[in-house]
C-alpha cells in the first residue's frame, strides 16, 4: 500500500519544514522518515501533527472515477455529470 504523506501535508496547507517544527525535529530527519519506511509509531506522530487520522496517510483504492479530493480540506467530492 502506498503512502500519501506528502499529499496530505500539502492538502493541509503545510510544508515539510512546518510539520518538522511542529514535531520538534529537523526537516532532514522528517524527509528521511517520509521517504524511507516509516514505523507505525512515526506514522501516528505525523498524523497527530498534521491533525488527521493515520488512515488518511495511506493511498485508498479508487472507488469511483468521478470522485476527487478537495485540495484545501481533503474531503471527497462526488462529481455527477448529467
Amino acid at each position: 500500500m502506498d503512502l500519501r504523506i506528502k499529499e496530505v501535508i500539502k492538502e493541509r496547507g503545510m510544508t515539510i519544514t512546518e510539520l518538522a517544527d511542529k514535531m520538534g525535529i529537523n526537516r532532514v530527519n522528517l524527509s528521511n522518515m517520509v521517504n524511507g519506511n516509516p514505523t507505525v509509531e512515526t506514522l501516528n506522530k505525523i498524523a497527530d501533527a498534521i491533525g488527521c487520522p493515520v488512515t488518511e496517510l495511506f493511498e485508498q483504492p479508487k472507488k469511483d472515477a468521478l470522485t476527487i479530493n478537495c485540495p484545501h480540506c481533503g474531503k471527497s467530492i462526488n462529481i455527477k455529470i448529467e
